[in-house]
């Protein structure tokens, strides 16, 4: 059975560790140590992924560190992001062996259920092979990312996972390149419906739509 944590809102650097130990104590004995699905806000940080570019964050230290923020190399995939107050970040922390799952197959999964959420807003979304996330208008000049995605996997065990903008502030995304992307926006649910989204109904809804598909 797969545990869900809700950790409400919690320092990147706390997190990242409470993650490592459910990490570990998973890779130790897969069969037989709990599974978890972590739901999580932020206070403002930006994060870089171990092969990140960090020339994609455009601002100085010292700008960060005037906002309240700053930014930390982890050991996930992918390039930089931003992480703050109305964002909902969920960490998958499960054995992908136990699921019949790889890592494209794994990604594709949190890919669909960000999908299938947003669709109960009325929210029509899409994933694609040239950009891991979930984007909308994808293929226009609009195009735009409404969550991304970055994990680690080690022995068949998951950490790190998805970012999905509710009531994000947009303008946090203007001190960095986005995953390394400078053509395309950033959205948020609030941006797209013109209106603040029920914070706790996402996190409930997503959370029970990621254990669904993965169940």
């Amino acid at each position: 059975m797969i545990n869900i944590q809700d950790w409400g809102r919690c320092a990147y650097r706390t997190a990242w560790e409470m993650q490592k130990i459910l990490f570990n104590d998973l890779i130790a004995d897969p069969l037989r140590n709990q599974e978890h699905i972590v739901v999580v806000e932020h206070s403002p940080v930006y994060t870089l992924g171990f092969h990140g570019n960090s020339g994609n964050l455009i601002v100085s230290e010292q700008k960060l560190t005037e906002m309240g923020a700053e930014c930390v190399r982890i050991e996930r995939g992918g390039d930089i992001t931003y992480h703050g107050p109305g964002q909902l970040v969920v960490y998958p922390i499960i054995y992908l062996h136990k699921h019949h799952l790889g890592v494209k197959q794994y990604i594709e999964l949190l890919e669909h259920s960000v999908i299938s959420l947003l669709g109960q807003w009325n929210i029509t979304a899409t994933s694609n092979n040239d950009a891991i996330g979930v984007w909308i208008d994808w293929g226009t000049p609009t195009a735009r990312k409404i969550c991304a995605i970055g994990v680690k996997i080690s022995h068949g065990v998951t950490m790190h996972g998805l970012a999905l903008n509710v009531n994000t502030d947009l303008n946090a995304f203007g001190m960095i390149n986005p995953c390394g992307i400078t053509d395309k926006g950033v959205t948020s649910m609030e941006q797209e419906l013109g209106k603040k989204i029920d914070f706790n109904s996402v996190k409930s809804k997503l959370s029970q739509i990621i254990l669904r598909n993965l169940d």
